[in-house]
């Protein structure tokens, strides 16, 4: 079978390669079709000939396109369509990536034709078509296994992705959308958002906000989780099953209908109202244009109605493994209740969940459904297109979804994932689970 090469084999294959190297550098497949491998060289230059065929008959025009983004404005009225910059910037990045497969694979070549070559000389046959095809169901099956998924992950996922990490640096959205032209404006949209009087303050304002909201929101859904799942753990609680199905409930009906239910509830006509209207009060606006603390703490309470039967359930499994002789011991010792949450039980199930605590946190973070259900559309004065409510990600819709401001919302988008991927990386650095990884096991 053809010999595996390290990450150095293409390098090694330029300074040791044969003339059937040096032929598969200029041909792709050609190299194998000179041992014999006829399928196999067969196959290389097939994707050769369709690579030069793309990029001349409009590859090369879509790289063009992708660092021009269009240098014709339409006119419905003259019958000029012009250039879609969107579009030609989507079809850049396709043919990027159409052009870094057609490097591995044109690297993959030369590797094999010279691991071939190796074989050869030290007396052994080149491996046959069907040897190799067996082997893509055998050894290499997670190759064959994996094949559509990551085509489809670079097609669905990472496109997408870089698409809107591209947009970013555009001045795409507002008036300037198709047909008229976009332009490249680098860090402009991270300017606007950080100096700009007209986004600056509504974005400090929002992030702070959000910070505070991602913490509270994390820390009563894990510990209202974890305290759920220690008291349904005492022996002296009776009917468990009976006890644990209201958590499981609430976990198990849609949230949207929860967060809708709740609206409702603390409405001006809500069965909350009409109860302190019956009692010779006014009706209470909670959500209202002017309540501010008052709907954040009714989205913290309504996140954790919804979130903490999912740590309660994570909980009471993790608890259910903890080695008990540890608290005959602390007992023994005179280790109070407390003292026993705090020495044994809490680091044991924090070393076990903090990666969910850390996806959690990034959830609670983007949390888009809590504010946009309970209290969406609302603007108040002195926030752009957003209330005193709303985290990055409903901001971030307001402006995109509902405003036509894409370009700034990509630009948002890429400071979320800047914070919350720096803060995850932070805390799972200093957990348990990354520094005392052996003290568990």
């Amino acid at each position: 079978m053809t010999k595996k090469l390290g990450l150095n084999g293409a390098s090694e294959a330029l300074g040791r390669g044969g003339i059937n190297v040096f032929c598969s550098l200029l041909i792709m497949g050609a190299g194998q079709l000179m041992y014999r491998q006829f399928a196999k060289g067969a196959l290389y230059l097939l994707l050769q000939i369709s690579a030069i065929a793309f990029f001349v008959l409009g590859g090369a025009k879509a790289i063009v396109g992708f660092f021009t983004l269009g240098s014709v404005v339409g006119n419905q009225w003259m019958g000029i369509s012009g250039d879609n910059s969107v579009t030609m910037l989507i079809m850049g990045i396709f043919a990027f990536i159409l052009l870094i497969i057609y490097i591995v694979v044109y690297i993959s070549n030369v590797k094999d034709v010279y691991g071939t070559q190796k074989l050869v000389e030290s007396g052994k046959r080149p491996a046959t078509f069907k040897e190799e095809l067996g082997e893509l169901f055998d050894d290499k099956f997670y190759m064959t296994a994996l094949f559509i998924p990551v085509i489809g992950v670079a097609i669905f996922n990472v496109l997408p992705i870089i698409f809107m990490i591209l947009i970013s640096f555009t001045n795409y959205g507002g008036d300037i959308v198709p047909p008229a032209l976009v332009d490249w404006i680098g860090l402009g949209n991270f300017i606007k958002i950080f100096t700009l009087g007209q986004f600056a303050p509504t974005f400090f304002n929002i992030l702070g906000w959000n910070v505070i909201w991602a913490i509270l929101a994390t820390f009563f859904n894990y510990f209202g989780g974890l305290g759920l799942a220690l008291l349904y753990n005492k022996k002296v609680v009776k009917g468990k099953p009976f006890w644990r199905t209201f958590p499981v409930l609430a976990y198990a009906i849609p949230g949207f209908i929860t967060l809708l239910a709740f609206k409702f509830m603390f409405s001006y006509g809500g069965p909350i109202n009409q109860m302190i209207q019956s009692g010779g009060s006014q009706a209470i606006g909670f959500l209202d244009l002017e309540a501010k603390w008052t709907a954040r703490i009714i989205g913290l309470a309504v996140n954790a109605w919804i979130s903490i039967p999912t740590s309660m359930l994570l909980a009471t499994g993790i608890l259910s493994n903890i080695n008990k002789d540890m608290y005959e011991a602390a007992d023994i010792d005179g280790a109070t209740p407390f003292q026993q949450f705090i020495k044994l039980t809490f680091p044991f199930v924090l070393f076990s969940t903090t990666p969910v605590l850390i996806t959690q946190f990034t959830g609670n973070f983007n949390n888009f459904g809590i504010f946009y259900f309970l209290r969406g559309g609302i603007y108040n004065e002195g926030y752009f297109l957003a209330s005193d409510t709303d985290l990055l990600i409903n901001w971030l819709y307001n402006l995109s979804i509902d405003n036509n401001y894409y370009s700034i919302g990509a630009a948002i988008s890429l400071v979320i994932f800047a914070i919350t991927s720096a803060i995850s990386l932070a805390v799972y650095i200093m957990s348990p689970a990354y520094k005392q990884e052996d003290t568990f096991r």
